[in-house]
């Protein structure tokens, strides 16, 4: 490749060792460790591309990115980060740069990029990547360290070929962190490709698959649910995957490493699929990002219903207080409801407590001793189950048949409370009504639909 690159980073090393590799590949290199002299070499015409960190003594790379692009359109930037968060990745992109790399970088990744954006620049203008507000999906308010963690290990994976496992509870937003991957990632203007089970039927379902995705990505969605011929066909489409392959993700609310041993998904797909596995924390596991959310899904309403909206302190510790079951989704339901269902400009308490109807704050669930948990409660009957065994360990399953023995009661009683209701029933127990319908048929409950007499 050739071209003049102006690299930026206050890290001696990092300097000497990109001056030397793009010196090696043909490029000249002018580096420096001041912001003030790349934007006065900016000024001055020179440069092809620049690659820039972000934290500089006397600036900031992503805040420079504006003034560059009005300075020399289409001139493409590539930011280098350690802030290495998913946020860091969204503001590169909003300010219309050409590629974000977290440090540690891949060093012949970053030559490969780099010769990219040469190439790009004396064919065209650098074309700016469509990208949505940031924040403006579950996944990407929290300020917490979980959240912070999940940020830092996106924006490490989101422009590799690893399949990407997510997991976590219903509501979390795993399929919205799939999609954040693909947004802010080199595959951002290529197709999209969410996949049901039903999707693989039949002998060109595979083929059909691939062909809609053209090497953007293919998102497994609750993969967990996938019977054992579907599974069959994922692992025969993943072997044939040559060029132009798209970027593989999977969802999953079940554990599939539990499930692989109770034999109940396959082996070989779990590997394939688990290149990297990223886990959603619950709501109840970053509490602190509870008010944050809050006031971004009051923020939403007022722009969707042209509403004004805010919470009364009492109202506020109610919200963090909650367990939230259904996680951020049904804090966002939850919010949207109360958005439309009052007057006053603030949510008062008693609404608050309305909208949750008989589920309060999180305090913990009793078993059948005065006051006692229920986890203790059942701690109880597990130790009783096990010492019926003499010493000798219970058949395998355990983990799954102790699930069912809680599951099936849960969801009966849950439909009773409900009347059969089953769209309420899911509402309630916080999952999706999908997910309800297939546990009622595999758990054999028998519905009643009736009116509610209180």
């Amino acid at each position: 490749m050739d071209g003049t690159v102006l690299v930026a980073d206050d890290d001696r090393t990092i300097r000497t060792v990109l001056t030397q590799a793009l010196t090696r590949a043909g490029c000249k290199v002018h580096a420096t460790s001041s912001m003030m002299t790349l934007m006065r070499w900016i000024e001055e015409g020179k440069g092809d591309l620049v690659i820039s960190d972000v934290i500089m003594p006397d600036g900031n790379g992503l805040e420079a990115l504006p003034r560059i692009g009005k300075l020399r359109p289409g001139l493409p930037v590539i930011v280098i980060s350690a802030q290495n968060t998913i946020m860091t990745a969204i503001q590169a992109a909003e300010a219309d740069a050409f590629d974000y790399l977290p440090k540690p970088f891949d060093l012949p990744d970053l030559m490969k990029r780099s010769a990219r954006a040469l190439d790009q620049k004396r064919r065209a203008p650098v074309r700016k990547p469509e990208v949505r507000e940031a924040g403006d999906d579950l996944p990407l308010v929290g300020r917490t360290p979980a959240m912070q963690a999940l940020y830092r290990l996106v924006a490490r994976v989101m422009n590799t070929d690893l399949a990407v496992l997510i997991t976590g509870e219903s509501g979390t937003g795993k399929s919205l962190i799939a999609r954040a991957i693909h947004d802010f990632s080199d595959r951002r203007t290529l197709p999209f490709v969410v996949a049901q089970a039903t999707d693989l039927a039949g002998v060109e379902g595979p083929a059909t698959l691939l062909s809609r995705a053209r090497g953007g990505s293919l998102v497994f969605d609750e993969v967990a649910d996938y019977d054992d011929d579907a599974q069959a066909r994922i692992v025969r489409m993943l072997d044939m995957l040559g060029d132009n392959a798209p970027r593989i993700m999977a969802t999953s609310q079940a554990d599939l490493a539990r499930r692989m041993e109770a034999g109940r998904f396959r082996q070989d797909l779990f590997y394939r699929l688990g290149g990297v596995t990223i886990h959603v924390p619950a709501l109840r596991e970053r509490v602190d990002d509870i008010p944050l959310l809050a006031d971004h899904f009051l923020a939403r309403g007022e722009r969707d219903f042209g509403t004004v909206r805010r919470l009364a302190p009492e109202a506020r510790d109610l919200v963090r207080a909650h367990s939230w079951p259904g996680n951020v989704r049904q804090l966002e339901n939850t919010l949207r409801r109360l958005m439309v269902t009052g007057a006053e400009p603030e949510i008062t308490r008693a609404e608050v407590e309305a909208a949750l109807g008989s589920q309060r704050a999180s305090e913990p669930l009793k078993g059948g001793a005065e006051g006692e948990k229920l986890s203790a409660s059942v701690a109880k009957h597990l130790k009783r189950y096990f010492d019926l065994h003499g010493g000798a360990l219970p058949p395998p399953g355990v983990y799954q048949r102790i699930l069912r023995e809680v599951e099936l009661p849960l969801i009966e009683i849950a439909l009773d409370a409900t009347a059969g209701n089953q769209a309420k029933c899911a509402d309630l127990l916080g999952i999706n009504r999908n997910t309800l319908r297939k546990k009622i048929t595999d758990l054999d409950i028998r519905v009643t639909r009736r009116r509610k007499l209180m």
